[in-house]
C-alpha cells in the first residue's frame, strides 16, 4: 500500500484509480508537540478512550480501502485537540469536556491557539481531502467512524453497525441500509447511535456541497478491535457498498 503522511493527515492507496474514497476523521489520538507541549492535561487511560479518537477506525479505514480498490484519509490528530468533523463555527470544535473528562488544555484556549490548530491541522487535513475529492467527477465518499459500547451513565448500545446520512442525500446511504439488515447476524443503527448530519461537518462540506455519493459507517468499537476483527468488517462493507452503489448506479 502506498502511503503518505504529511503530519496532519495519511494518505494510503494515492494512486488507485476507483472512485472509492474512504476518509477517517478520527483516526489518530496523536497531539503534536506544538499543542499545549504534547500534553492535554488528561491521564493516558482518557487519551487510549473514544473521547480521544475512534478506537479501530483507522485499520478499518485502511483496510475498506484496500477492498474497494480505493484511496484513504486518515486524520493524524486527536479530535480532541480539534474536531474535523466539526464545521468552524461549531461549539464542539475543541472540545472542553467530553463524556466526564474535562480536558484542561482547552479549557482556557484563545482564539490564537484555535487558529493555529486550524492552520497547521484542520485545514491541510481538509485540503487534501478536497484534492483526493476531485481528481474524478464520480469519486464515492465513505467517512469510516466508530463508537463506543457505552457512554459513561448510559445504557448499552446494541447496534453493532450504524449509517448515517443527511436527508439531503440517502442515495447511497438507504441501499446500504437495506443490504446490511438483510444480513441476519447484524443489528443495524438507521441513522444510530447519532443523527446523520451536522451543517458543516466532512460530509456536508465535501459531499452534499458538491453532489457526491456519500455514506458514513460507524461501527461499534469492540468489534473492531484487533487486526483480524477489522479485516473481516473490512470484507463484509465493501461487499455491501459495492451492491449498494450498483444499486444506485444499475
Amino acid at each position: 500500500m502506498q502511503t503518505e503522511n504529511f503530519n496532519a493527515f495519511e494518505v494510503c492507496g494515492k494512486g488507485r484509480k476507483s472512485p472509492w474514497l474512504v476518509t477517517c476523521d478520527h483516526a489518530s489520538n496523536r497531539v503534536p508537540d506544538w499543542v499545549a507541549g504534547g500534553h492535554l492535561g488528561i491521564a493516558a487511560a482518557d487519551m487510549a478512550r473514544h473521547i480521544a479518537y475512534d478506537l479501530g477506525a483507522a485499520g478499518l479505514a485502511r483496510a475498506l480501502a484496500d477492498a474497494l480498490g480505493g484511496t484513504a484519509i486518515l486524520s493524524d490528530f486527536s479530535r480532541l485537540v480539534i474536531d474535523p468533523n466539526r464545521g468552524v463555527d461549531d461549539p464542539t470544535l475543541v472540545m472542553r469536556l467530553y463524556d466526564g473528562t474535562i480536558i484542561p488544555a482547552n479549557r482556557q484556549i484563545t482564539s490564537a491557539e484555535i487558529a493555529l490548530r486550524m492552520v497547521r491541522l484542520y485545514d491541510p487535513y481538509h485540503a487534501a481531502l478536497a484534492r483526493l475529492a476531485a481528481r474524478r467527477d464520480d469519486t464515492v465518499i465513505v467517512a469510516v467512524h466508530s463508537f463506543t459500547p457505552c457512554l459513561q451513565g448510559r445504557g448499552p448500545r446494541p447496534w453493532h453497525v450504524g449509517v448515517l446520512y443527511s436527508h439531503l442525500d440517502a442515495r447511497l446511504s438507504k441501499p446500504l441500509l437495506a443490504r446490511l439488515n438483510a444480513d441476519p447476524d447484524l443489528c443495524v443503527g438507521d441513522n444510530q447511535p447519532y443523527a446523520g448530519h451536522l451543517p458543516g461537518d466532512a460530509i456536508d462540506r465535501h459531499a452534499l456541497a458538491t453532489g457526491r455519493l456519500n455514506t458514513l459507517i460507524e461501527v461499534r468499537n469492540d468489534l473492531i478491535a484487533d487486526h483480524a476483527a477489522y479485516l473481516s468488517w473490512a470484507e463484509r462493507l465493501a461487499l455491501h457498498l459495492k451492491g449498494a452503489l450498483h444499486d444506485v448506479r444499475p
